[in-house]
């Protein structure tokens, strides 16, 4: 199925409706009674109208009824030492992203990797179904909705705190939603000191990364509630070794050696402790209900396992306590990055701990401590991984995100202090051009290395 010509479709048919919403549109105006009981057509706008707006392609979908803001400002002191902790905080993250961008680049001259899958153009924006890395599942969308959420929540909650009116909030959609908004009152805002003003950027990103490493380590807490299987489970064998010429079905169980019933990987390597290279085994393997037999001449041990004296099948097991393990030593700010590379690892380890995020087969070899728990495990994995990612990347001192609103205000702060005021929109120029130019380095080098 081509792919390309579904969504070129799919993108045509939106634009179409698109162009008959903008046509049919009621006109502004509003109705009104007279005072002898007849409707009366009045300039205004209609409920619709109201409702809908368009930003060229992409459609929005708002609302005016925002009064719920309010309510947080019983609790503005705490609040505002909140969104104060989130300058900070973007402050330091925005360094490390730098740092981290400019390392990258470093390392993409001294290795000049090939491309890749993850350079594809889909794949720059974390879209469910679109980035061919996201999965377009309940999880991820719920994910994808609960980090615009928060983040615009963030946002309206402290333009209330700092008594900034909130006109309207809403949803913008590209055939499929693409972001979420809160308009403030831009005169307000325009009036506002550079503090009330940062503390209002830095509370959507401070929202998504609170939420984000709340989840991950739920979801860390949580992953050893399963119990994984001890049965013989097979994923694949070594190279150039006795199972890898013997046509056995993956994943597969050993269920018998030599006619002897055996139920755990213990129970195999008891068996063939007893062996010796050279000998021959009758194995048992069983997949979907169906055990076939193989007879394995069975080999010496590779020198990378440790010489044993017992013969070798050479076969791998899954090793789902060592998924756990592995999953556990992730509760760090290191090891939550690393988590954030899950979805695009390409070794073994990574197409293990894929069970966190994707609805695999390795989910069946564990026991369940209760209904839906690999469910409740995907969403908390989406969640932290798509509000870190979110929060992460809008911390990046570049116009127009947060992070480069933060360090706009920041900048000329700090030059107005030393008199140098009429620098400031050429310093946060440029260092948004930089950033900009880093992060197209990242995607293009591959391609350029490789002409």
């Amino acid at each position: 199925m081509d792919w390309y010509l579904i969504a070129f479709a799919v993108i045509a048919m939106y634009l179409a409706l698109v162009a008959i919403i903008k046509t049919y549109l009621p006109s502004s105006r509003t109705d009104t009674t007279t005072s002898d009981g007849e409707m009366e057509l009045l300039p205004g706008k209609s409920i619709l109208a109201s409702h809908i707006m368009f930003y060229g392609p992409i459609l929005a979908l708002k609302t005016e009824s925002v009064a719920f803001f309010d309510w947080f400002r019983r609790y503005s002191r705490g609040l505002r030492i909140y969104g104060s902790i989130g300058v900070f905080m973007v402050i330091i993250v925005s360094a490390l992203m730098v740092v981290m961008i400019l390392l990258s680049v470093h390392m993409m001259f001294v290795l000049k990797p090939e491309p890749t899958a993850i350079n594809k153009p889909q794949n720059l924006f974390l879209i469910p179904g679109v980035n061919e890395f996201v999965p377009s599942t309940f999880a991820v969308w719920f994910a994808f909705i609960l980090t615009l959420v928060i983040h615009e929540f963030g946002h309206a909650i402290l333009c209330r705190v700092e008594k900034i009116r909130v006109k309207a909030m809403g949803v913008l959609f590209f055939v499929i939603p693409i972001g979420a908004f809160v308009e403030p009152d831009e005169d307000e805002v325009n009036k506002a000191g550079s503090w009330p003003k940062m503390r209002m950027y830095g509370a959507g990103i401070m929202n998504n990364l609170v939420i984000g490493v709340l989840c991950f380590t739920l979801m860390i807490g949580m992953i050893g509630w399963a119990v994984p299987s001890s049965e013989p489970i097979v994923l694949g064998f070594y190279k150039d070794f006795p199972a890898a010429s013997a046509d056995i079905p993956i994943p597969s169980i050993i269920r018998t050696i030599n006619g002897t019933h055996v139920n755990t990987t213990a129970e195999v390597a008891s068996i063939l402790n007893l062996t010796k290279p050279g000998d021959q085994v009758m194995v048992g393997f069983e997949k979907n209900g169906t055990i076939s037999e193989r007879n394995l001449n069975l080999s010496t041990w590779p020198a990378d396992l440790g010489q044993r004296e017992s013969g070798f099948m050479g076969v791998f097991y899954y090793n789902g306590q060592g998924v756990i393990q592995t999953t556990q030593r992730f509760f760090s700010p290191a090891g939550f990055l690393m988590l954030l590379s899950v979805p695009f690892f390409p070794g073994y380890e990574g197409q293990q701990l894929r069970v966190l995020g994707f609805d695999v087969e390795d989910t069946n070899y564990y026991t369940e401590p209760f209904p839906f728990f690999w469910q409740v495990i995907h969403l908390l994995f989406w969640s932290g991984f798509i509000n870190l990612a979110a929060g992460l990347f809008n911390a990046l001192p570049m116009l127009p995100l947060d992070g480069g609103l933060i360090f706009k205000e920041s900048a000329e702060r700090l030059l107005a202090r030393r008199g140098m005021s009429q620098y400031g929109s050429h310093v946060v120029g440029a260092v948004s051009s930089l950033i900009l130019v880093l992060m197209v380095a990242l995607l293009s080098l591959p391609y350029l290395f490789h002409m």
